[in-house]
């Protein structure tokens, strides 16, 4: 009677109704009382997560074995409750019943999966007490645990205490120091397995792939690929997608796509996910959207990770409808409540232009569900387009709903506190970030340098750089940011080269802020140096924003030809913040053919941007060339272009004071007015030689009095 019933379960331990029917047939046949029965039918019912029908059948069992309490112990921790596993096996020791390997097995895989530590280490002394450290299912799941939860050195000891290790757990080691990052480690105890002539397969070769994550790393990835093919492995789901990953991340963008034509009948979904991450990684958007396309065409039903992937690629002015369309297939699936799918598109609309968060809080209003991630997104946008004051309200709302501020919170409220410049309420943070022990997180450490620089304390950021970890380039950054924009260029460029001594990896921040320094120091040729070794002397391939400030280096040394000359040779076309530089470059060295032809190329790529006919205006204006200066003006009302005001912001005893031009909204209007009209008459009195008349249009013009009434706010 049993191999008909053991027949019957195996055949259909994913079916509940064929489980039910089982079940009803073990009834009327009277084989219940059998525990080999009923233990099959018990474990096809936790199989299929029917634990509380498994428990009922449990209770009923008449004659219960240890199998009968593993496998209720195997089914509340494969749905992920341990707590539940536990009180099983308390019953367990109390009714008198011994634990045994498989026991021990399934408490320790669910304590690596939760990583709860503490009741690991419990079953470890429970392990050794029992004698079963020697187990290799046991050991092995102890060996597991300790690897998934970090201490990769408990891990190790817990190894050398088994008698003879097997694949599961050379490969738990090596899954746990390539967790933990320790590269020569883990290609060390894979060199000692294949000595010792164990079988590696999938599990071995994919945690090592993701340890090679750089181009340094690209020849030892081939190494790794031939070791896989050598072994028959190339074929195998889990390894081609690491190796997808592990090309994408070295560099190579042909070699992932060989992998993933290598596996044509074999993809899985994580096998088109891995490789439209590759695409977007590389910035080929295009290909991108064809692969998510074709997935579809044969088959594949995409997923959260592929909605968030290809979402996070339409942020570009040039996928902007792509984007859209995705929003509307999301909507047309019901996938707009799901939460990472509603940030990603909330990210999507806040990186593709200034004008889309209206978008953005549209979708963040209509979110049942929130987590961190989607408030900490509209926090940043606030901050990233301008809305400095929206994103400290922002921020205050936070933390009236008890929501948890992280260390991505604090980087945009500080940065919103650095665009005010309000040096009190970034204090203030500075203490909240330290009481919730973030002060030495780099990201928020940065934040503070930034800060106190753009408040001008740069004694302050420097005490901020001090206090923070100096193993990554992020605060290092920060800091030489802060002294070349306060005028400190020599000390900036003395961090750049003792960063570089310490062997700070740099990167293409780096360059841009020395640059920025070189230029605010007036050291042309120091930054031209820079921008012409950064590849060869550190590996690092220059950039539209590094030849933006090399044009601006050239500007504020006169040296415009030259600015016009690299623009003309770089090895890609000018984009708008590079057009916006040279113009800058031509305001300040008083070309106004050169600046013409900027602006026209400027006008054709942004004709809504009002900074650039602000710009060439002015310049007509200063060369008293008036009728070339209203066509300006004329083209702007013609556009639908309007000058957005300029604001100034002043702190006074906590409280921040904003103006902007012909400002009627202060309460103290009346005497800021009479003071600016008591310091034009003492322009008026010293004026010498300036044409006061068309000095002041263009200060008006130009700036709305903002400087002036910064001033006077301090009577207020």
């Amino acid at each position: 009677m049993r191999r008909p019933l053991n027949s019957l379960i195996e055949s259909s331990a994913y079916a509940f109704y064929k489980v039910l029917t089982t079940h009803c047939s073990a009834i009327k046949l009277g084989v219940l009382a059998d525990v080999y029965a009923a233990n099959k039918i018990l474990n096809a019912y936790t199989r299929c997560k029917e634990l509380h029908i498994a428990r009922k059948l449990f209770d009923e069992i008449p004659h219960r074995d240890t199998v009968s309490w593993n496998t209720m112990i195997a089914g509340f921790i494969n749905c992920g409750n341990l707590d539940a596993a536990c009180k099983i096996l308390k019953n367990m020791k109390s009714c008198g019943f011994d634990f045994d390997g498989y026991t021990f097995g399934s408490l320790l895989k669910g304590v690596a999966s939760s990583f709860r530590l503490e009741v690991g280490q419990q079953l470890h002394s429970m392990v050794v007490k029992m004698g079963y450290e020697e187990n290799v299912y046991a050991g092995s799941a102890l060996l597991d645990m300790y690897a998934k939860c970090e201490k990769v050195q408990d891990a190790y000891m817990v190894f050398e205490c088994l008698p003879e290790p097997n694949s599961v757990s050379w490969n738990a080691l090596i899954a746990g120091f390539s967790k933990v990052g320790d590269r020569s480690t883990a290609f060390w105890l894979l060199d000692c397995m294949e000595k010792e002539g164990l079988g590696v397969d999938d599990g071995t070769f994919a945690p090592l792939l993701t340890l090679l994550d750089d181009i340094e790393f690209y020849k030892l990835t081939i190494q790794v690929h031939d070791k896989i093919i050598k072994h028959g492995l190339e074929f195998d789901n889990t390894v081609c997608n690491a190796m997808i990953t592990s090309y994408s991340e070295c560099g190579s963008i042909k070699d992932a796509r060989k992998a993933f034509d290598g596996a044509i009948g074999l993809r899985d979904l994580v096998t088109w996910n891995s490789m439209l991450a590759a695409y977007l990684v590389h910035e080929k958007e295009e290909l991108g959207f064809k692969l998510f396309l074709d997935m579809q065409r044969l088959g594949f039903e995409p997923d959260i990770y592929t909605y968030t992937s290809v979402l996070s690629a339409c942020f570009e002015k040039a996928h902007k409808s792509h984007g859209k369309s995705l929003h509307a297939v999301v909507i047309k699936r019901g996938l707009e409540y799901s939460v990472p799918i509603s940030n990603a598109l909330i990210a999507m609309y806040l990186k593709s232009n200034n004008t889309s968060m209206e978008e953005a809080l549209n979708i963040f209003e209509s979110m049942e569900l929130k987590d961190r991630v989607s408030w900490n997104s509209i926090l940043t946008g606030f901050s990233q387009i301008g809305l400095s004051e929206d994103a400290l309200k922002f921020f205050g709302q936070m933390r009236s709903l008890m929501m948890e501020i992280d260390h991505y919170a604090f980087s945009a409220v500080l940065r919103s506190c650095s665009d005010l410049a309000t040096l009190q309420l970034g204090r203030q943070v500075h203490v909240l970030a330290i009481k919730s022990g973030f002060e030495t997180n780099e990201f928020v450490a940065s934040a503070l340098i930034f800060m106190y620089s753009k408040c001008g304390v740069i004694q302050d950021a420097q005490k901020s750089f001090e206090e923070t970890p100096k193993d990554s380039s992020i605060a290092w950054n920060s800091i030489i940011f802060g002294y070349a924009q306060n005028g400190q260029g020599t000390i900036a460029l003395d961090l750049f080269f003792l960063m570089r001594n310490r062997k700070v990896r740099l990167d293409h921040i780096t360059f841009v802020a020395v640059l920025t320094a070189s230029s605010h120091t007036g050291l042309v040729e120091e930054g031209l140096n820079f921008l012409k070794y950064m590849e060869s002397d550190y590996g690092i391939t220059p950039r539209m924003e590094h030849y933006a400030c090399a044009v601006d280096l050239f500007g504020r040394a006169g040296r415009l030809d030259e600015a016009k000359t690299l623009v003309e040779s770089m090895p890609f076309k000018p984009d708008a913040m590079m057009w916006k530089t040279l113009l800058g470059a031509c305001r300040a060295c008083g070309d106004i053919e050169l600046a013409t032809q900027v602006a026209s190329h400027l006008l054709e790529l942004e004709p809504e941007e009002h900074c650039t006919y602000i710009l060439l205006s002015h310049m007509y204006g200063h060369l008293r060339r008036w009728d070339e200066k209203a066509s300006v003006t004329r083209l702007m009302r013609q556009r639908g272009v309007k000058k957005v005001p300029g604001w100034s912001w002043i702190e006074i005893k906590n409280k921040v004071h904003s103006f902007n031009a012909e400002d009627q909204s202060h309460s103290h209007c009346k005497d800021i007015y009479q003071m600016l009209g008591v310091l034009m008459e003492e322009i008026t009195w010293i004026e010498t030689d300036i044409n006061l008349g068309a000095l002041t249009s263009d200060f008006n013009e130009t700036y709305g009095y903002c400087d002036v009434k910064l001033l006077s706010a301090g009577n207020c």
